[in-house]
């Protein structure tokens, strides 16, 4: 009787290239905690920011000379109460994208290194955030035009802005926003929110290239736990850095996510062109200070509480 053929072992699974192998939840767990946290701390920042970008100077929005004016001007017709209108989505939609964001991020990063200790070029971080920001955005952009509608729902203001559709809540206005307006009024102001997908890819970049200098500076290993302290300000000059390139497309999707102004652009590029007619490069940039007094300290914050997390949850790391 003749002797079976010897059947050749298969290679282990370890060995397979699959992203899979690369997934921690614990990015998605650091990342969330960060967005929640910065956004209920920082959120009144966030309404006056959108009530800025909105203002075309038409008259159909309530007007405010500055920062102080603009939360005396809530504080008055809505109470204290007022400043975190639209605080709901705002948790959900930062609370999510930062979770997600930092998860695939990192899902990315690791395939890209292979299990290599060698830290990646600035080019294939870019590409991480690009990729990362793209898929986000598409998951959460329905969040973002609920939290802009509520945001600019105003109290004692002109009439044009009273009659306009009112919500009570996130449901009521994703109801009524699906209701009337379907899934294209869900992804308004996504494709200028593409090109604001080049802001976190920067931000990430900016960050990841500064850990790696003070990395190579201090020859201390790219994973090593630092301080608060410095988290704080490698965040703090990434977010600078990437809020400054790249605001005038928040100012674009803001504009297209309106419920009273919507009507009168037909896209991006037509904001674009009005908004350049009647207001300038001045006009791109309406809503800067009080953002980047916001998106600074909420970056700063965020960061400091996922990598602090992240640490926690994965202290060999």
């Amino acid at each position: 009787m003749s002797e079976r053929q010897a059947i050749p072992e298969r290679p282990p699974a370890a060995n397979s290239p699959s992203v899979t192998r690369f997934i921690r939840y614990e990015h998605l767990v650091a990342g969330v905690s960060g967005g929640v946290t910065s956004t209920l701390v920082l959120h009144p920042l966030d309404l006056i920011k959108i009530r800025f970008q909105v203002n075309d100077g038409s008259g159909k929005l309530p007007a405010y000379r500055g920062l102080l004016d603009a939360v005396q001007s809530i504080v008055r017709t809505g109470g204290l109460k007022g400043l975190y209108q639209g605080v709901t989505p705002n948790v959900w939609g930062n609370g999510s994208a930062w979770g997600l964001y930092f998860f695939s991020y990192n899902i990315l990063k690791a395939w890209m290194q292979k299990d290599s200790d060698k830290p990646l070029g600035a080019e294939k971080h870019l590409l991480a955030g690009t990729i990362a920001g793209t898929g986000t955005l598409t998951v959460t952009n329905p969040i973002w035009v609920i939290k802009t509608r509520l945001c600019l729902q105003y109290t004692g203001s002109p009439a044009a802005v009273t009659q306009a559709p009112q919500y009570k809540g996130m449901l009521d206005a994703l109801f009524k926003l699906w209701r009337h307006e379907g899934l294209r009024g869900l992804y308004k102001g996504y494709v200028p929110g593409l090109f604001g997908v080049s802001h976190g890819a920067l931000q990430f970049m900016a960050y990841e290239e500064l850990k790696k200098g003070y990395s190579h500076y201090f020859g201390t290993p790219i994973n090593k736990k630092l301080s608060s302290t410095e988290y704080l300000i490698m965040a703090s000059l990434s977010k600078i850095f990437a809020a400054t390139a790249t605001y005038p497309y928040q100012v674009v999707r803001s504009r297209l996510q309106n419920q009273y102004t919507m009507a009168e652009y037909n896209g991006a590029v037509d904001v674009i062109r009005k908004t350049f007619r009647y207001e300038g490069v001045r006009g791109f940039y309406k809503g800067l200070v009080p953002n980047v007094l916001r998106v600074t300290p909420a970056c700063a914050l965020t960061f400091v509480v996922y990598e602090n997390v992240i640490h926690f949850l994965m202290p060999s790391s």
